[in-house]
């Protein structure tokens, strides 16, 4: 069968390897599994449902809720009727989702819990459109109703409708998380989509037909929603589970692969340097040399006997345990949606887990490029290299430009911003890199350089992301624009710092106290002093203020993607970034 449409790949599994466990997820303490001839069935009953209560081809229907089976069988029913789903982030405020669900005009929505249904029901206002949740819910509509009420549908009249969609029809609209401002709809059709997956096949080649993959991020965003795909395209098993429990999942699926974001490995490597402190004697020594082992491998580098020979005893004694935490089987995982510190990733690659950091946005659907699952051609710091059929280049002011198939058909209603950003067939991705020998570096967004009263640019990501290799820094901003020099607000990583103070001698009380603590002031100092380095005399972070707490997306900190919301963080730390600048350095 020919991949044109994005329902095609399921129909593509049936034929040549269906699985037992084509879409599984948790039920209290069980797994639930569908079976891929069961997903078929279901999502024909859903298609009957949906037509007998007035959608069709070209409506929008939303969905407001957290990964799950019953997410990706409303999405394929949709899909093969010809309507548009119009996903939505759980963490979304009312007034975001109002604004998406008028500007869509949708005729239907589904909901995943209760708390998700009041925000829909408020969003919604005066709209009329009908709520379903995926769960039960007192007072509202189950989707079980509407699978009931396509049971015993035409199969031929469905079958004849699948066959007529296009493959340049548009099948979702996803709002993008607005860092700068109101979201715009991104139109995606199954073109799109389709040589997104196509080309991810051909990028990672990873077996067929083997393997399981957990899927943890959000399906509202095109990043895992492409993966799931991806995934049922090389017949592997999809798992659903939420990031809370990502622990026992990785027990229970004992996962091959899967999606991440930066601040999930993060966490993770949190977790394992703390382990450090529960050891004593000669067992913590042992550990923390693994530990820095890890931290400074690198895949490229051509072993001598004598690394071989540390490398295979730290896999022994430390890395097996490691790779024994997360189910014992995990071997490839795609990074994307922010930077990833390069101590993370050289980690997983000493661990034996190799680490694909991968680059994209909405508007491709979305990777662009990623590095390969190959210890020879793997750049960490990079994001690797454009994927099949993507070409990439770069504006003479270092902007970067993408043309090809994945390229979105443009904004929902926003024609004149859709001509501002595809110009002459290349998309405008607002982001500055460089492009080496085939390798794409992202060096920041286009619209975050800022200017400093001296008439130098900086770019303050590629600062951030360099200060947040230290062990002691969880999140930083850096400031200044239109100011002599660079500052920065930094969240610091309150567990390294409780574990330093103990170390120090110093009692700890509570973050917020240790943030205005001068010692710890001090500590924060010196690692942005250390970092410094790096750059140049006009970049470097002359001052810091620290933040007594990790921004957020439930504070509207950070965007549904965990990127900074630049304006906001400005806004609500305004003191202290004017205090950052009363007194400058000599």
């Amino acid at each position: 069968m020919k991949l044109e449409r994005a329902f095609d790949i399921l129909y593509r599994q049936l034929e040549s390897h269906p699985r037992a466990d084509c879409l599984s997820a948790r039920k209290g303490k069980q797994w639930v599994k569908l079976s891929t001839p069961e997903v078929v069935e279901t999502i024909n009953r859903v298609s009957h449902g949906f037509l007998r209560l007035g959608i069709g081809r070209g409506d929008r229907v939303a969905i407001m809720a957290d990964n799950s089976i019953e997410w990706v069988l409303v999405d394929l029913a949709l899909q093969q009727i010809g309507a548009i789903s119009v996903p939505i982030y759980p963490t979304v405020t009312v007034e975001d989702a109002s604004y998406i669900l008028m500007h869509a005009d949708v005729k239907m929505a589904f909901v995943g819990n209760a708390s998700q249904h009041s925000k829909v029901h408020e969003a919604l206002g005066r709209m009329s459109s009908p709520i379903y949740s995926f769960t039960d819910i007192d007072g509202v509509r189950s989707w079980r109703e509407i699978e009931l009420l396509g049971d015993g549908g035409d199969d031929v009249m469905l079958a004849a409708l699948r066959d007529s969609i296009r493959a340049d029809e548009v099948f979702t609209i996803i709002y993008t998380s607005g860092t700068t401002g109101r979201s715009k709809g991104v139109m995606l059709s199954h073109r799109n989509l389709v040589s997104t997956v196509v080309a991810i096949a051909e990028h990672t080649k990873l077996p067929v037909g083997t393997l399981r993959a957990l899927s943890f991020l959000p399906l509202s965003h095109i990043f895992e929603r492409a993966g799931v795909y991806y995934y049922m395209s090389s017949c592997t098993g999809v798992y659903f589970a939420g990031v809370e429990q990502l622990s026992s999942a990785m027990q229970e699926v004992r996962p091959h692969t899967f999606s991440a974001v930066p601040r999930v490995l993060e966490k993770l490597h949190d977790k394992l340097a703390g382990k450090a402190t529960e050891l004593t004697g000669s067992k913590q020594k042992l550990y923390k040399w693994a530990l820095e082992l890890a931290e400074n491998y690198d895949p490229n580098a051509k072993l001598g006997l004598w690394q071989k020979a540390q490398l295979a005893f730290a896999d022994k004694m430390i890395f097996s345990k490691w790779r024994a935490a997360m189910g014992g089987e995990l071997k490839w995982v795609n990074v994307g949606s922010a930077a990833l510190q390069p101590r993370l990733a050289r980690l997983l690659w000493a661990a034996g887990i190799m680490v694909a950091e991968g680059y994209g946005m909405t508007e491709c659907s979305p990777v662009i490029s990623a590095d390969l699952f190959d210890p020879a051609r793997v750049r960490i710091g990079s994001v690797g290299v454009p994927m099949p059929h993507c070409e990439v280049k770069i504006a003479e002011d270092g902007e970067i430009l993408v043309r090809g198939p994945n390229v979105m058909v443009g904004y929902y209603k926003e024609p004149e911003q859709t001509a501002e950003t595809i110009i002459d067939g290349w998309l405008h991705t607002g982001d500055i890199g460089k492009l080496e020998d085939g390798v794409l570096t992202i060096t920041d967004r286009k619209k975050e350089m800022f200017k400093t009263s001296n008439g130098k640019y900086i770019a303050p990501q590629v600062i951030e992301n360099k200060l947040k290799e230290s062990a002691f820094i969880d999140q930083v901003m850096v400031v200044g624009d239109g100011q002599k020099y660079a500052a920065a607000l930094i969240v610091p990583l309150f567990e390294k710092i409780k574990e330093w103070c103990s170390q120090q001698g110093i009692a700890y009380t509570s973050d917020a106290e240790m943030a205005r603590n001068p010692k710890v002031q001090a500590l924060i100092e010196r690692e942005v002093k250390r970092f410094n380095r790096y750059f140049g005399s006009w970049e470097h972070v002359k001052k810091v203020a620290l933040v007594d707490r990790a921004w957020c997306v439930d504070a509207g900190e950070l965007a549904p993607t965990l990127k900074l919301r630049r304006k906001v963080i400005a806004q609500r730390c305004s003191a202290l970034i004017e205090r950052l600048f009363q007194h400058h350095p000599a």
